[in-house]
């Protein structure tokens, strides 16, 4: 990568101040790479710009210099989505974490996209509500990147990913150009640009405000700690429970293996170690309907091989196991240096033999892996705990993870749920689009960025797949091309 040019660096000073801009390389280091550490990429500068006007003139900048650029916010993002490929330019959003609105009235909320995620719901308690999509990293992720990659959650499987809570975008395009889509009333006529920005990656420009959606705190909650022998038989009592018409806020899974990791650590929760899986299933609603619910969820998942049901009995026992859950990440930390995050939806009747299969992925290619995963939506998380210096474990892993996505793409399932598909999958979307259906979405990217200089490199594939009948048959040929 070569540096960038003092021309550069004194516009980008110009444009949001001399504080601003990180060029040196040891400032740089940090930002080589998101959460998701195998894909690394040095940007040639750092911006950290404190309003829109500092982001367009940023992008104006970069325009006339003909430099990419690559918005970024706290860099939780798991599929390389933040990186800085071409000696791109990194916008970074942490410092627009203003909350410029919230309108309890409306039920709305204006934000500026360094907003951290739980900070937001913080904010809106006072007047009983909350922003519902909750990423597992949600005390640290920001807005900017939720609507970036469409970020989803444990209660995604009532309250829908971010995508239903976005009422409207303001956007800088590659120009420098600012453009607002949507309406804070929730309707616009004509077609749903702002649901097309939802989810784009970064690829369409920078976001720069968003309008959100908020939700009433519920009148009443209740937290159902279910222990399994097994992780199959937890998927079945998940699958017991939705074929009964319940609709709980969240039914997540826990296996043995993250038990263990998540005990050992500060996120530890009173799990029982000897469990194969265990089952949080939350409820919310009005206070007199809960009791009823809480007992048939107990029913169903003792008929279906739960050795013992728990009921939090109170908030902080809430916490307590919301705290296992949510702190699994971290935990993993423990088993060896890196961690690989996988990413990928199934039918909710497919996740006991998905994760049969999943499990023997993991053992054939001789590496630790566990399962974290959104049961009620079947939005599965296989783990696989490893240290990327070993050459010869890192191509195991990059074989296996090959391997579970073609599996779950075998079972009806996609690609990714809400980690987005940034440069971990982009080689593997042929495997869900033929050719026209990329292409359309190319030509839908060029109305917002016709030089693709906004986040380049990113979702499209830089292989084509080439097979005899089916492009999206398994067994394919990769070979290079522009994208």
């Amino acid at each position: 990568m070569q540096p960038a040019s003092s021309r550069l660096i004194d516009a980008l000073r110009a444009a949001a101040g001399a504080d601003a801009v990180l060029w040196r390389a040891g400032e740089l280091f940090v930002y080589e790479c998101d959460a998701l550490t195998h894909h690394t990429g040095r940007p040639a500068a750092v911006v950290l710009p404190r309003t829109a006007d500092e982001v367009a003139a940023c992008v104006a900048a970069c325009a006339r210099e003909g430099v990419p650029f690559v918005p970024r916010g706290a860099g939780t993002g798991l599929s390389g989505g933040a990186i800085a490929f071409g000696g791109a330019v990194v916008i970074e959003c942490a410092r627009m974490n203003r909350i410029l609105e919230i309108d309890p009235v409306d039920r709305v909320a204006v934000v500026q996209p360094g907003v951290v995620n739980a900070d937001l719901s913080r904010a809106a308690a006072p007047f009983d509500l909350h922003f519902a999509p909750d990423p597992s990293s949600q005390q640290a992720c920001t807005l900017g990147g939720n609507v970036a990659e469409n970020s989803g959650g444990p209660h995604t499987l009532e309250y829908g990913s971010t995508t239903a809570h976005v009422l409207a975008v303001e956007l800088v395009l590659a120009s420098g150009e600012r453009v607002r889509l949507g309406s804070r009333a929730g309707g616009e006529p004509g077609y749903d640009l702002t649901g097309a920005v939802v989810g784009s990656e970064g690829t369409f420009g920078v976001v720069t405000e968003v309008t959100v959606r908020l939700t009433p705190v519920p009148e009443a909650v209740e937290t159902l700690l279910a222990i399994f022998p097994d992780v199959v038989s937890a998927c079945h009592g998940v699958g017991a429970v939705i074929r009964a018409g319940l609709v709980p806020a969240a039914l997540e899974i826990v296996d043995r293996r993250t038990i263990a990791a998540v005990e050992a650590s500060v996120y530890a929760a009173g799990l029982p170690l000897d469990a194969g899986a265990v089952l949080i299933a939350e409820l919310d609603g009005p206070a007199v309907a809960l009791p009823r619910q809480v007992e048939r969820v107990r029913t169903l998942c003792g008929a279906n091989g739960a050795t013992r049901v728990e009921v939090a009995r109170d908030a902080a026992e809430r916490q307590r196991f919301w705290r296992a859950r949510k702190g699994a990440f971290g935990a993993m930390g423990r088993l060896a240096p890196d961690l690989y995050v996988h990413d990928a939806v199934v039918p909710r009747s497919k996740l006991p033999e998905v994760l049969e299969a999943v499990c023997a992925i993991g053992d054939r290619h001789g590496l630790t892996l566990s399962n974290v995963f959104h049961a009620g939506d079947g939005n599965l998380h296989p783990n696989i705990s490893f240290d990327r210096r070993d050459e010869d474990e890192l191509r195991r892993v990059l074989a296996a993870g090959s391997e579970i996505l073609e599996l779950c793409v075998r079972a009806g399932g996609v690609i990714s749920g809400e980690h987005g598909i940034g440069a971990e999958k982009q080689d593997f979307m042929p495997l869900l689009f033929t050719p026209d259906d990329l292409d359309a979405m190319r030509r839908l990217r060029a109305v917002f960025d016709p030089e693709r200089r906004s986040n380049p490199g990113k979702i499209f594939p830089t292989t084509r797949f080439c097979v005899e009948s089916n492009p999206k048959a398994r067994g394919y040929e990769r070979v290079s091309f522009d994208p």
